[in-house]
């Protein structure tokens, strides 16, 4: 079996610590089991090597995100990037036909496609190995993964299983997408299952299902396709128009972690970062990223939680709102994002008639660096705050180490390479129609 991870997503339910380059999944808030910290994909990866899956993953993340997800994943699973956002069916079918055109899966091998962001026991991974028997004995065409609900929620979609069914599996009936509370407890009184996402089928259903869409199944030529294809989900394109369907029950621990709420009960401590709670703050957290303290007194029920992006203060239960705010109302450019090699977060940006004056501080990886590239604004400059390592211009190799000033014109080929930890200060000056990226991956 192959098992497909999609990672991505908006992370706007998450913000201001999620974004458009920094999605939830790589939040390294999580309790690990060596008492430190760790994102919810490295829990996954964790959790799928236990279940002895790790030789079969391939991770599906979009193309600005590839170096991040490789990153966090360690190196130790082959990452793909999706040239553009097209919805979990058009991700899921652009992972398997790259395993079928690199000959590394057949027609008859089952494809497992899983999101990559979500939160749950040992136990949940240990049933992704009886999918292939399942769909076996069961005859099947696609097998869902459901989870019993802990409570009535407007967040996920419920599938609906019949009565009668097996230990392993059940006959899917229904789904019901992301009903209002008083649905939610009509469908778990049906013993209705939280929907976590997660498909397995034979490959050459889906092959058969993108020839009646009209879709190649090589993959070099539905990539070319892949920027005029609309938005698809695999629930509304697959699953819900399935006629031979069954879903296996997870009893469990599972959620996707989507609010504040949801991971804040996951946290070990009520603090992250500098601050305190003082007085009355039962079931109030505060995660800051800020170097500046950040105080909750007597306040409870609330998150607060700020970062280079903003600030958010909400009730626990409402924070979810977040996400109808941000759509609503122009989002800034982000102020932090992170890459392979590390991360940056913009101080400063200031306008001087048609020049733009950047000023951000750079954060290196040991032994990581950011590859060589030509200016493509009219002056740079680097100035080492902390660590050493090694900066390039123009071929020039030269040591870099803290007090150590670099100047770039426009048009020089540059780089930089960390021995240790590396803090930069950079100065950008641009001109209208320059690269107005900050950093890419």
């Amino acid at each position: 079996m192959h098992t497909i991870l999609l990672s991505g997503g908006s992370g706007m339910r998450l913000w201001p610590l999620s974004g458009s380059l920094r999605s939830k999944m790589f939040l390294p808030l999580l309790p690990a089991p060596d008492g430190g910290t760790e994102s919810m994909i490295g829990r996954v990866c964790r959790q799928l090597a236990q279940a002895g899956l790790d030789e079969s993953v391939l991770f599906v993340a979009h193309q600005e995100q590839l170096a991040i997800t490789r990153r966090y994943t360690g190196n130790k699973f082959p990452v793909i990037g999706e040239p553009h956002k097209r919805g979990t069916f058009t991700a899921a079918a652009y992972g398997a036909l790259h395993l079928y055109s690199a000959g590394k899966a057949r027609p008859e091998d089952i494809i497992c496609v899983a999101p990559a962001d979500m939160y749950a026991d040992e136990d949940f991974f240990r049933l992704f190995p009886q999918f292939p028997d399942i769909l076996a004995s069961s005859q099947a065409e696609l097998l869902l993964l459901g989870t019993q609900p802990a409570y009535p929620s407007d967040q996920y979609g419920y599938i609906v299983p019949a009565q009668g069914g097996t230990e392993a599996y059940a006959q899917v009936l229904s789904f019901a997408e992301k009903p209002d509370i008083a649905k939610a407890r009509e469908l778990i009184e049906e013993q209705a299952l939280w929907n976590c996402g997660v498909f397995a089928f034979r490959l050459s259903f889906l092959l058969s299902h993108l020839q009646r869409m009209g879709l190649p199944a090589d993959h070099a030529a539905f990539a070319v396709q892949y920027a005029g294809l609309p938005v698809r989900s695999f629930d509304k394109e697959v699953a819900e128009h399935s006629t031979k369907a069954v879903v296996v029950r997870h009893k469990g621990e599972w959620s996707d972690l989507g609010s504040w709420d949801t991971l804040a009960a996951r946290l070990d401590s009520p603090l992250t970062g500098e601050g305190g709670l003082w007085g009355e703050c039962r079931d109030t957290h505060i995660v800051n990223e800020l170097k500046v303290p950040l105080h909750v007194i007597g306040v409870p029920g609330i998150v607060a939680i700020a970062s280079p992006e903003g600030i958010l203060v909400a009730a626990r239960k409402e924070a979810n709102m977040i996400k109808d705010i941000l759509q609503e109302h122009s989002v800034q450019e982000p102020r932090y994002g992170e890459a392979g090699w590390g991360s940056y977060t913009l101080l400063d940006q200031a306008a001087n008639g048609t020049r733009l004056v950047l000023t951000m501080i750079l954060r290196l990886l040991p032994e990581h660096d950011i590859p060589e590239m030509d200016c493509k604004h009219s002056a740079k400059t680097w100035m080492i705050v902390s660590g050493h390592g090694e900066v390039t211009v123009n071929g020039a190799a030269a040591a870099a180490s803290a007090g150590g000033i670099f100047t770039i014109a426009r048009g020089d080929r540059h780089a930089v390479r960390a021995v240790s930890t590396m803090k930069l200060i950079e100065v950008r000056i641009s001109e209208a129609g320059d690269d107005g990226r900050i950093y890419g991956s």
